[in-house]
């Protein structure tokens, strides 16, 4: 984990909230709506890198049985408090403590962005997943747009970090958060990593949130 999110626990979802201008829950409720396709019969999900738990809570109310891991401690204690009835572990997604093709669904929302070895927890992702299993993963990335650029590079790399240094004391993390944005690979280079397994990806607000759908091959 390059950064400490045990930090920043206590404040993480009111500014996301607020960077986002909420936005975030709705791009979260259309990941949930991406994993309980009518096409697909989901029971168990594991939601990677979940931190204080919204993506949790947000599949738990779709009737999802799901098992969170998180490496932070502190944002697992505020997902507690949110969902208790589901099951956490402290767990690193590039070494997943589960089995070959145990899950329905696999879920990451705004958390693969800071995977050391992005690749390895792709793989450990699609390891857990059951064959003809769904995979959705939300991540922000930069715009698309040159008319929406100048204005992006204004809000995150300015605003964020004084927002950061306001509410949380910690400018170090919210300056960290922009800089990882840019340097993690969006739309087609994203989905080049995962390899063989049929993929697609979703643009929201200019393509500053992504979502990507994962399907993994039925077992023949």
């Amino acid at each position: 984990m390059p950064y400490d999110f045990d930090k920043i626990a206590r404040t993480y979802d009111r500014l996301n909230r607020m960077m986002t201008l909420g936005l975030d829950r709705r791009w979260r409720k259309r990941a949930v709506s991406a994993v309980k396709s009518e096409k697909l019969k989901v029971k168990s999900v594991l939601d990677v890198a979940c931190g204080t738990g919204d993506m949790v809570r947000e599949l738990q109310k779709h009737g999802c049985h799901v098992t969170g891991v998180d490496l932070s401690e502190e944002m697992l204690i505020i997902a507690k408090s949110k969902a208790p009835t589901v099951t956490y572990m402290i767990a690193d997604a590039e070494h997943l403590p589960f089995e070959n093709d145990c899950f329905d669904a696999v879920t990451c929302a705004f958390g693969v962005r800071n995977f050391v070895h992005l690749e390895q927890g792709l793989s450990e992702m699609l390891r857990v997943l059951k064959p003809g299993g769904r995979m959705v993963i939300l991540e922000l990335s930069t715009p698309d747009s040159p008319l929406i650029r100048p204005f992006y590079n204004l809000y995150a790399k300015h605003i964020i970090p004084w927002l950061g240094s306001r509410i949380a004391g910690n400018r170090e993390a919210y300056t960290y958060l922009p800089e990882s944005i840019e340097r993690f690979p969006k739309g087609e280079a994203f989905l080049g990593l995962l390899g063989d397994p049929v993929a697609e990806h979703t643009k929201y607000c200019f393509g500053v949130c992504r979502m990507y759908v994962i399907n993994k091959e039925a077992a023949r």
